[in-house]
């Protein structure tokens, strides 16, 4: 099967996964929002689900997957899938080992961890930070598992295990929480929303118990050992050390601003959090879906030393994410109030609420495309092996965003720290592309340009006509209903959307076949077309 097919099957498969995973996610928000609104309850929950989110993207979606592929991979590329599965038990075994030593420690001084994160909060507000955060610690174990199950499984190019993982996951939040919602709130008036932490436990243990079947299939010969001095691991450890460092890193810029956030008025952390989690929503499902399809191939032209492929393919998947994540980011900014408006004012959510975590929202879209982008640029790294110049972009971002924050939060506040957030993605990006120059020579720069300029120009065009649309709507149904408001956002998006497309087809653009092969492939097969 040819690289270009193979990419866009796997990134398919995940995008499809994605997409239903996010929709599920912001079911989970809005059944919360309703029922707490946007206040310092929802601020507590934001701030200890921070932890486990974190540890969530480095152990599942950053350091852990992203160093095991390419070790594991070479033992099954060379024949020696004894070895590979070898390290994979030494791996788990280390790994849990000092996890559950990591609980404990964490469980212990939770409290000072909380003031650490939220230093604005009042006591109560900490108490019921300090409580959620202990409730969910318990699953790092299975997101640590749930990291390295998906590992081995896309080394084998097993996309649909781990894609369904990450269903279960906000589908057991989602459970959970309204099951176990009102019984706690009835017994401790205000601690509720535990129902909901619990249901992080429960939907991470899912998440890993679904891989299990799958991994079983490929044959799993999982052997406990401690011989941390195993060629595998070190090599393994050399390649993920500098990646857990520069995702730490790069995910500080985070609690930074959640830090900052906590001595704003009561809902800042949430209103930043709800515009956070809608900003991310284009990454999560054609960046993330995109890049994990392209590494696997990286990896193998790098190993092959396959320069000419190996360019081609990592400025295909740049250009290809900013064909689809840039006119995601003015579609949000210019849609963002009528968005919260239908997904989030609800019960106890109103429409200040919608009109501050929209604000927010516009400005965390300025650095959309760059935080897509380094998805892809340091999937590019680590498939050459070279894990310390995305902790290098990182630290240049970090150091961005901290000093933007400070400057920025007395004139903006919450709008303040989501700008300084965006221009420190963006200054992230640039870094990475100047040394992925510098490693591997001319990456095709004038052909990444003009792409950009012309999804530019189209992303332009597409926000004028899906702002004149939202504003057509309104005048000829109105927004007072949920149907109205839905109807107000489908006839903008789609007005949008066609004006997009219709500009990328004049252009050619080739990023746009890439693309709608990955959108189209899987109804195509279905329908025997």
């Amino acid at each position: 099967m040819p690289d270009h097919t193979r990419v866009v099957k796997a990134a398919g498969l995940i995008m499809v996964a994605m997409v239903i995973s996010r929709i599920l996610g912001f079911l989970r928000d809005i059944i919360i929002y309703a029922q707490f609104g946007q206040n310092r309850i929802t601020d507590a929950y934001n701030a200890a689900f921070s932890i486990p989110d974190f540890l969530y993207m480095l152990l599942v979606g950053g350091a852990l997957s992203s160093s095991f592929i390419p070790v594991f991979s070479s033992y099954i590329a060379t024949g020696k899938e004894e070895e590979g599965w070898e390290v994979a038990g030494i791996v788990v075994s280390v790994m849990l080992s000092l996890l559950g030593v990591g609980v404990m420690i964490g469980y212990i001084f939770t409290p000072q961890l909380i003031v650490l994160l939220v230093p604005g909060f009042d006591p109560r507000a900490m108490d019921l930070t300090v409580f959620l955060t202990r409730v969910m610690f318990v699953q790092v174990i299975f997101m640590a598992l749930s990291g390295i199950s998906m590992g081995i499984l896309n080394s084998y190019k097993n996309f649909t295990a781990p894609a369904l993982g990450s269903i279960l996951y906000n589908l057991g939040i989602i459970v959970f929480g309204v099951l176990l919602g009102g019984t706690i709130e009835a017994r401790w008036p205000g601690y509720g929303i535990a129902g909901f932490s619990i249901g992080v436990v429960v939907g991470a243990a899912a998440n890993f118990l679904v891989q299990v079947p799958a991994l079983w299939k490929i044959g799993l010969k999982f052997r406990p050992s401690f011989n941390i001095f195993h060629p595998g691991v070190i090599r393994l450890g050399t390649l993920m050390v500098p990646v857990l460092l520069g995702l730490s890193i790069s995910e500080l810029n985070l609690f930074v601003n959640q830090n900052l956030a906590s001595s704003l008025s009561a809902g800042g952390i949430s209103a930043l959090r709800n515009a956070q989690r809608l900003m991310q929503l284009p990454i999560g499902i054609f960046a993330v879906a995109i890049a994990v399809a392209v590494f696997p191939t990286l990896t193998g032209h790098a190993a092959r030393q396959e320069k000419q492929e190996f360019k081609k393919m990592a400025s295909l998947g740049l250009r290809s994410v900013i064909f689809i994540t840039l006119p995601c980011a003015v579609g949000l900014a210019v849609l963002r109030v009528p968005i919260f408006r239908f997904m989030f004012e609800n019960g106890k959510f109103t429409h200040e609420d919608a009109l501050a975590a929209g604000d927010a929202l516009f400005y965390y879209c300025i650095g959309l495309f760059a935080y897509s982008s380094i998805h892809v640029l340091s999937r590019t790294f680590y498939a050459l092996h070279d894990t310390k110049a995305p902790v290098f972009a990182s630290v240049c971002a970090i150091g961005t965003n901290i000093g933007l924050s400070l400057l920025l939060i007395g004139p903006m506040e919450e709008r303040g720290l989501a700008l300084a957030y965006s221009l420190a993605g963006i200054i992230n990006m640039i870094v990475l592309l100047g040394m992925l120059r510098r490693k591997i020579g001319p990456m095709d720069g004038g052909h990444i340009l003009l792409s950009f300029g012309q999804t530019l120009f189209a992303s332009a065009l597409m926000g004028a006509a899906s702002f004149y649309a939202a504003q057509f709507s309104m005048g000829l149904w109105g927004v007072a209903t949920k149907m109205s408001q839905l109807g107000q956002v489908f006839f903008a998006v789609a007005v949008g959307v066609i004006v997009f497309g219709a500009v990328a087809m004049i252009f050619h653009m080739e990023e746009a076949e890439m693309v709608a092969g990955i959108l189209g492939r899987r109804f195509r097969k279905k329908t025997g077309k």
